[in-house]
């Protein structure tokens, strides 16, 4: 009998498939210094969009032949709020400085036994918010207590009449540092205009004629329209 003596083939080798591959990109450093150039470019470009309208605002005002015209003494350059002044409200709560900032605040200066002339003053601070029509919303009125004394209570009474005047109490002396008269004047003889930066800027002149004051006013909100708003 025969046979025949056969083997299955033996079975052909196939090459094992080779791993994926992956390439493997090296992320950009943070703290790389082409990254911090771009990250400090774009905070540099976020803060001149913020402040563009405020230097223009200034330009405008103290440059562009704005000053010329102006009937008040313009304070040039502005004097910030002093970091260091203290301030408190009538019932003796502290304040904070950074609170006046953003608003337009017409500003006296008064004792708080509050004379006739200062009654004066007050009288003509109100007077000179209304008269500025639509735009008044962007003005606040402030007085500035220079002393410890009480005020009368039919006082506080016609001042909480229509839009309240802030009355907040600070030292004389710091008063004295930030605001100045005019030669020869006293502090509680003028109006002080304070920018929403908490800059002082403008200064009316003693028995002011009101409305060569409101232009001034309302040229300066104009030179802000852009970026300053009504209300607090």
């Amino acid at each position: 009998m025969s046979g025949s003596n056969s083997s299955a083939p033996a079975a052909s080798a196939k090459p094992a498939e080779d791993p994926i591959a992956l390439t493997v990109h090296s992320l950009p450093d943070p703290l790389s210094a082409p990254a911090q150039r771009k990250g400090r470019w774009g905070l540099l470009a976020v803060v001149a969009v913020c402040a563009a309208p405020v230097i223009a605002s200034y330009f405008s005002f103290y440059v562009l032949r704005l000053s010329g015209s102006a009937y008040g003494d313009l304070i040039s350059p502005t004097v910030d709020i002093p970091a260091e002044l203290r301030l408190s409200d009538l019932a003796g709560a502290p304040v904070p400085a950074s609170s006046l900032q953003g608003q337009w605040l017409l500003t006296v200066v008064q004792d708080g036994a509050c004379d006739a002339g200062c009654e004066k003053l007050l009288f003509e601070q109100r007077q000179l918010r209304e008269m500025l029509g639509k735009e008044r919303d962007k003005v606040d009125k402030l007085w500035l207590v220079s002393d410890d004394a009480p005020l009368r209570p039919e006082l506080q009474q016609a001042l909480a009449q229509g839009v309240q005047v802030r009355v907040l109490r600070a030292p004389r002396a710091q008063l004295d540092a930030w605001l100045k008269p005019a030669a020869g004047r006293k502090l509680s003889e003028h109006l002080y205009v304070i920018d929403p930066m908490g800059r002082w800027m403008l200064r009316s002149p003693v028995d002011a004629d009101p409305i060569k004051v409101k232009n001034d006013l309302n040229r300066l909100l104009k030179a802000n329209a852009g970026w300053d708003k009504p209300g607090r």
